[in-house]
């Protein structure tokens, strides 16, 4: 059954399923504006996903073809995944952020093999044992490999420009540039009074960047074609400060449901993250590889049983935690490890 939920002055909610995932649904957002109804995300691309987000907009007193734009938190294939299938429904327009757009672009243009071969080769160079990397080489070697989820996302044809209002005539909501999850991620502040006249400045959607049971994967961004080094769990620290500082009278997340306290819950995510990176360092009074580090760090399950895909995520936020540490001057690589590997100081 579509669930659907009405949080005032035209802003409804779909919670549209993601498939065999954990966090079970998207909340795809739909705002009323004066040229017509807006999505914030769309959910993932699936036949099951696209009958609920299509019943949900009924619901709403709305349709797919009626959209008249749509307006991507980030590239994620949970967020932007049904992008196209709404444009082809409405012709409406899908705005990004110019660097998870980039993201899109250059996915697209790569062929499978490529990606293949750079996930391959990151593992190796992480410190993965022979019998994680070998299913890759063995669909590498046959020569069918599956396409992946978000490898032909629709191109946006907007950009979402940091501190500027989104062109949605009527509605007062402005972008927040909040990297971290992804190079792109942005929220959207809704500079209107809170319909249930809430204390605070408006309310945010804030996509994967503040959710509030769960922390959302921070690990490298990946991308074949930009050897950039990055620092990921930085950036995410310090635009989690910045939107402590807004003073949101509630909080509209893409998981889980609408929350108050955003500054509270900031709170929690800092310390939280420092008590992770404090952790860590006690692991690395032995050199340790990030696939090492991986395996020793606390995840929601033993890592017997976390499976192959999830375990290339973790060894890529163990990636992004140790990059942290190595800025702060907290951790550094030890001189000639091969693969490379990593120690406190």
């Amino acid at each position: 059954m579509t669930r659907v939920t009405d949080h005032g002055a035209g802003v409804q909610s779909i919670q549209v399923p993601i498939p065999d995932n954990p966090l079970g649904h998207t909340l795809v957002y739909l705002i009323d504006t004066d040229r017509g109804p807006v999505l914030i995300d769309t959910g993932w691309d699936d036949p099951a996903s696209w009958d609920t987000l299509a019943g949900g907009l009924t619901a709403c007193g709305t349709s797919a073809a009626e959209i008249h734009g749509v307006v991507i938190t980030h590239h994620h294939p949970d967020h932007h995944g049904l992008s196209a299938r709404v444009r082809e429904a409405s012709g409406a327009w899908i705005a990004m952020h110019a660097a998870d757009a980039s993201v899109v672009r250059r996915t697209r243009e790569n062929p499978a093999d490529r990606w293949y071969a750079y996930m391959t080769g990151k593992l190796i160079a992480a410190g993965a044992p022979e019998e994680h990397v070998a299913p890759l080489l063995a669909v590498r070697a046959s020569g069918r490999m599956p396409a992946l989820p978000g490898f032909d996302a629709a191109v946006p044809d907007r950009d979402i420009t940091p501190g500027e209002l989104l062109d949605l005539p009527g509605r007062r909501l402005r972008a927040i540039w909040t990297p971290g999850h992804t190079p792109g991620h942005v929220c959207l502040h809704l500079e209107e009074n809170h319909p249930a006249g809430l204390p605070g400045r408006g309310r945010l959607f804030s996509g994967d960047h503040l959710l509030p049971e769960i922390t959302p994967h921070i690990g490298l961004y990946e991308d074949p074609d930009d050897a950039t080094v990055t620092d990921p769990l930085g950036d995410y620290l310090d635009s989690l400060e910045r939107i402590g500082r807004l003073g949101a009278a509630e909080i509209l997340p893409a998981h889980q449901h609408a929350f108050t306290g955003a500054a509270s819950r900031v709170r929690e995510l800092l310390a939280h993250h420092e008590a992770r990176l404090t952790d860590l360092l006690t692991h690395l009074t032995q050199p340790l590889t990030p696939w090492q580090l991986a395996e020793r760090m606390e995840w929601n399950r033993p890592w017997d049983q976390i499976p192959h895909g999830s375990r290339n995520i973790a060894v890529s936020e163990a990636e992004a935690h140790l990059r942290r540490l190595v800025k702060l001057g907290r951790a550094e690589a030890v001189a000639g490890s091969d693969p490379v590997a990593y120690v406190a100081v």
